[in-house]
């Protein structure tokens, strides 16, 4: 596009994976549609929902043009990304979970700030939606942009790693310029569900030649679903976690990152902390079982002692104890702690 980009002409591509979320979908492809910025297509990808999501989507494709559906097998949120991504006509791409949705002047907004540079990625903030509270989540980089040295000391540099990131690696609450993904496809796993936004977020921010980060730009609604997969129990997370280290180390080798090891470490211990909030939720008699087994492995013990970690928010303190002494007794107490947290969200 060049210098001579003309913003509010820019076509997006708004891609949104939709399984079984027929409560809220409704309100989600509302929003998208209703968008200021009128130069858009909505991409549906109904992932074999079974609730009626599915029909919806047909609803909507034949009332509006700029919506289109694609049925596909049940292959989870990352392989319907990668159709939504083969399937988008326009030159920048947006990411909208099908239980979240965003205000009006989103892509407006965004748009603006568009250079036209290959490569580029405009993020804004979002709004947590919980059930007795809203809550203002704002990206921890300075707002601003940030370009070539810039970009790689204070943004690629600080990924993974730390225990609140500089930008959250989300589908979503980005506005991708399309090329950023392109070659990148070969990484996706879709066998990884712990963290499984690392699949295209991570190896698209490597790419990238122009982030930019709004000043408040609260245009995301994250809705708090309570039976999401980040709030309940998740079977294998620990398996899925060294799937993902796996991840991180096959683009840190394949890019030429090669001081990378001690971030994928950290990141990798940080995750065992969301392993041991999983376990702590896991209804089964045999939890603490379970989690003695993960965290007195030898390899993860390994890991959890021997990688420098600065742990600093009260609730992953206690969690991380956990991770290093995983005696009954605590572990009984951490559980404890977690049901009443849960109760009150």
């Amino acid at each position: 596009m060049g210098i001579g980009l003309k913003k509010k002409n820019v076509k997006i591509s708004v891609i949104v994976a939709v399984y079984n979320n027929q409560d809220y979908l409704e309100q989600c492809i509302d929003s998208i549609l209703l968008q200021t910025h009128e130069n858009l297509e909505l991409l549906l990808i109904d992932d074999e929902s079974t609730d009626g999501s599915g029909a919806i989507c047909d609803r909507y494709a034949d009332q509006d043009e700029r919506v289109r559906v694609i049925h596909q097998p049940n292959g989870g949120c990352t392989a319907a990304s990668l159709t939504g991504l083969r399937e988008a006509s326009g030159d920048y791409v947006m990411f909208v979970d099908s239980d979240d949705y965003v205000e009006t002047e989103t892509l407006h907004e965004m748009a603006k700030l568009l250079s036209g540079k290959k490569g580029e990625i405009v993020c804004c903030n979002h709004i947590l939606e919980k059930k007795r509270q809203t809550l203002p989540a704002i990206c921890p980089a300075a707002p601003g942009v940030y370009e070539g040295e810039k970009l790689k000391r204070e943004i690629k540099d600080r990924l993974i790693g730390n225990e609140q990131r500089t930008i959250p690696i989300s589908r979503c609450m980005k506005l991708f310029e399309k090329s950023v993904f392109e070659g990148n496809e070969k990484y996706c796993d879709t066998k990884i569900h712990m963290g499984e936004d690392f699949n295209l977020v991570y190896p698209a921010m490597l790419d990238s030649t122009r982030v930019v980060v709004m000043e408040e730009a609260l245009f995301y609604h994250y809705r708090y679903v309570e039976d999401s997969m980040v709030h309940c129990y998740v079977p294998d997370m620990a398996e899925g976690l060294e799937r993902l280290r796996d991840f991180l180390c096959s683009v840190s080798e394949d890019k030429g990152i090669l001081d990378n090891g001690e971030a994928i470490e950290r990141e990798y211990c940080y995750m065992l902390l969301l392993v041991m909030k999983n376990e702590l939720r896991n209804p089964d008699k045999k939890y603490l079982q379970n989690i003695r087994g993960i965290f007195l492995s030898e390899k993860v013990r390994k890991r959890v002692l021997n990688t420098p970690l600065s742990v600093r928010e009260r609730a992953n303190q206690l969690l991380f104890l956990g991770m290093q002494y995983p005696e009954k007794l605590l572990l009984r107490i951490l559980r404890c702690i977690i049901r009443i947290y849960d109760r009150k969200k």
